[in-house]
């Protein structure tokens, strides 16, 4: 891997997403407005504070798989990527340049959701703010990594969103952002622990509720990070690269 052909890469896709004012308005806003909505409509503090941490993760990874999904898979039916792969780019070159690229809006829109959460809508963190980021932003990293993997099996933009229920929902339905997933039957519980997004909503409760950073807590960071880059290698294998 090339770190010059990497940073290439990924000031290519920033320049093409500041030519897309409403995607980048989508993946800044849409987060902090439904914690908006979220606490208004429990018109608890308390209660947001139960349910913030858990969303925090679920909104940023959802919104990175769709946005990542279909921008990646207009690159790939333009034959956009296919003209790169003609170049002297690396796989990874290439998937690591729109890490970086999606993952500097991540950060951005993670910072910004937990930012308002935290100071104007009352959700109470006990740890480390810092650390509360960095798991959202992992986790939307986790999102957007996905994106790119199954953007590799679609025709259309419209099979890239039926993709979300294959690939977000059930996460969705089982990290325990509905019932506490020791509560789950035990076949429900034993699925979600093959779910990273179960992961990540473990941690971002553990770091909202205490200020230990345990061994489960650097677990949970772990799996998180190493599902994301995973998903990136898988999306290096459906890359094909074409003889000039």
């Amino acid at each position: 891997m090339n770190a010059t052909i990497t940073w290439a890469t990924a000031r290519r896709v920033l320049t093409q997403l500041r030519h897309d004012p409403r995607t980048v308005a989508l993946m800044m806003l849409v987060p902090s407005l439904l914690m908006l909505l979220l606490r208004y409509m429990f018109n608890s503090e308390q209660a947001f504070s139960q349910a913030a941490p858990a969303l925090l993760g679920v909104f940023p990874f959802l919104i990175m798989f769709l946005i990542t999904s279909i921008t990646t898979l207009r690159e790939r039916t333009t034959a956009t990527l296919e003209r790169l792969m003609t170049m002297p780019l690396g796989k990874l070159d290439l998937l690591f340049g729109y890490a970086i690229a999606f993952g500097v809006l991540a950060t951005l829109q993670v910072a910004l959701a937990a930012g308002i959460s935290v100071a104007w809508l009352g959700l109470d963190v006990e740890g480390s703010m810092w650390l509360l980021l960095l798991i959202a932003v992992l986790d939307a990293l986790l999102g957007m990594a996905l994106g790119l993997f199954v953007s590799a099996f679609a025709r259309t933009e419209f099979q890239a969103i039926q993709f979300m229920p294959i690939f977000v929902l059930p996460q969705a339905l089982l990290c325990g952002l509905f019932v506490p997933r020791d509560q789950m039957g035990s076949v429900l519980d034993w699925l979600s622990n093959f779910m990273p997004l179960s992961y990540a909503v473990e941690a971002l409760n553990q770091v909202t509720s205490s200020a230990e950073v345990d061994g489960t807590l650097v677990r949970d960071l772990i799996i998180v990070g190493g599902c994301a880059i995973v998903a990136l290698m898988l999306g290096a294998a459906t890359l094909r690269r074409r003889t000039p």
